[in-house]
């Protein structure tokens, strides 16, 4: 991992004799919206529960209306103008007993009603701050957004999931680390698939960027192949009318809608799937494919720029071109028809895995968290 632990203190230098826990406060996306963001802040507050070292809390972005304007959630404007001073009051609440405010960030205009009000007030209340950036999207939204630039640059920490994401901040001369996501594995049963059936499952959202519509032109061209074949799609999102409206125009069967599963009931369709199948054209580090590695279904997926971070062609899935139903079956079948192929592909991701289990990214977070602490400044740094 891209941390650079010669200028981050141990992080047993937390703890003076008799010294308190260190407060992090997690600003974030909460479970009611079930995404990336969400799913890995309720891992880490999860997992910092009890622990001898860090004392967390949680702060959401999207605090609860109350009764008497809950109508306006159904308003997409109107519902940030009347959420933003319900959440500035849960920030500046909540920020006064932290030691650091640990943000997590997307893109674009996200930035600007979440990460940037969260790091103005913790900067205001003299705290600690490191932005946790996920979006794959960073590229973009940094060439088009000065503003952003300068936010990142006066953060005390810039820290992203993937190395990928590292870089494209070198490009910007942002300073950058890497922790990766978590998996937690208690949540999945690792499984040999032995006969490989076409169950396939797909666990991203209805959203352009993940084009789910590549992976059921896929799914059409597999059954040609494999006349019983089962995709599960397992999300939600406001693209779903037209999937649906495809897969009728395709004149598919076998593709089930299985809507949102929250995190206890994820792990049941990938274990009753054998192969997982992504059709991203940008991503950073997806945690489904995590919960893939964790499942053992053989991961076929495209090649966004950030995917070569996570899935070594070959060796722990298969990737194919951005925007190509054809190949993206053509692995599919690949694995079908290679039982080995498909052993050694969830063998090997397996073996990953102790990469994104919390023992080692705990580590990774306490020696960010202690840099915070111990570098000798009051806020932030240029």
């Amino acid at each position: 991992m891209e941390v650079a632990e010669e200028i981050l203190p141990d992080h047993s230098e937390i703890h003076a004799a008799g010294s308190r826990r260190l407060r992090v406060a997690i600003v974030a996306p909460s479970l009611r919206y079930v995404g990336g963001q969400s799913v890995q802040a309720d891992l880490l507050l999860r997992s910092w529960e009890g622990d001898g070292d860090v004392e967390v809390s949680f702060i959401p972005v999207d605090p609860p209306f109350p009764a008497g304007l809950r109508w306006a959630r159904r308003v997409p404007l109107l519902r940030t103008i009347v959420r933003t001073p319900f959440y500035l009051a849960r920030l500046w609440r909540g920020l006064r007993e932290a030691d650091v405010a640990h943000i997590f960030s997307a893109s674009y205009s996200s930035f600007l009603i979440a990460p940037f009000p969260a790091w103005l007030v913790a900067t205001m209340l003299g705290k600690k701050t490191l932005i946790n950036y996920h979006s794959g999207e960073a590229r973009n939204h940094l060439s088009g957004s000065r503003f952003a630039r300068t936010v990142l640059k006066r953060v005390g920490r810039v820290v992203s999931p993937s190395g990928y994401l590292v870089e494209v901040f070198g490009e910007f001369n942002l300073a950058a680390e890497s922790v990766p996501n978590a998996v937690d594995v208690s949540q999945f049963k690792y499984r040999e698939r032995t006969p490989l059936r076409p169950h396939l499952v797909c666990t991203r959202g209805f959203h352009p960027y993940y084009s789910i519509d590549v992976g059921i032109k896929a799914f059409a061209q597999i059954k040609k192949e494999y006349p019983g074949a089962q995709l599960d799609l397992v999300g939600g999102g406001g693209l779903e009318g037209e999937m649906r409206q495809l897969v009728s125009d395709l004149k598919l069967t076998g593709v089930n809608f299985c809507g949102v599963a929250s995190r206890t009931e994820i792990g049941r369709y990938y274990d009753q799937a054998d192969i997982f199948i992504n059709a991203s054209r940008v991503d950073n580090m997806p945690v489904s494919i995590l919960e893939a590695f964790a499942s053992g279904t053989p991961v076929i997926s495209t090649a966004p720029e950030g995917m070569g971070y996570l899935v070594e062609n070959g060796r722990t899935g298969l990737l194919s071109e951005i925007g190509d139903p054809a190949a993206l079956a053509a692995n599919v079948i690949r694995v079908l028809r290679d039982p080995e192929l498909a052993h050694r592909l969830s063998t090997n991701a397996r073996d990953e895995l102790h990469l994104y289990q919390w023992n080692t990214v705990r580590e990774q977070w306490l020696r960010v968290y202690g840099y915070g602490i111990h570098n000798g400044k009051s806020g932030d740094q240029e």
